[in-house]
């Protein structure tokens, strides 16, 4: 018995996104409200967050390169500027945190 094909043999061609279309973290977006707001979210994938660490502004610890996380950003006003790189759990904890990080006395302020 040969081996099944999983790929199609002809017909259509995938459509190629548009070089605009915001897929610059590899990721998928979606738009959520948050106090009021509504806010651009992209999911990063591991593969594509090489290179830099970041800080989450949830928990305060950095995110290391290479670890699947979330981008989320205003929708009216900064725009890209105002991107801030979340651990997922601490996007989606994001309701239930208190308005200020209480950090450790050994935390490093930057």
């Amino acid at each position: 018995m040969s081996p099944r094909r999983n790929r199609p043999r002809g017909g259509e061609k995938p459509t190629e996104r548009a070089a605009g279309s915001g897929d610059r973290y590899g990721g998928f977006g979606s738009s959520e409200t948050w106090q009021g707001e509504d806010w651009s979210v992209r999911h990063v994938a591991g593969a594509s967050a090489a290179g830099k660490t970041y800080r989450c502004p949830g928990c305060d610890q950095e995110i290391p390169s290479g670890l699947p996380h979330v981008v989320a950003w205003p929708q009216q006003g900064g725009g890209l500027d105002e991107r801030r790189h979340w651990h997922k759990a601490c996007w989606n904890a994001k309701d239930r945190r208190t308005t200020r990080v209480q950090r450790s006395r050994n935390a490093p302020r930057y």
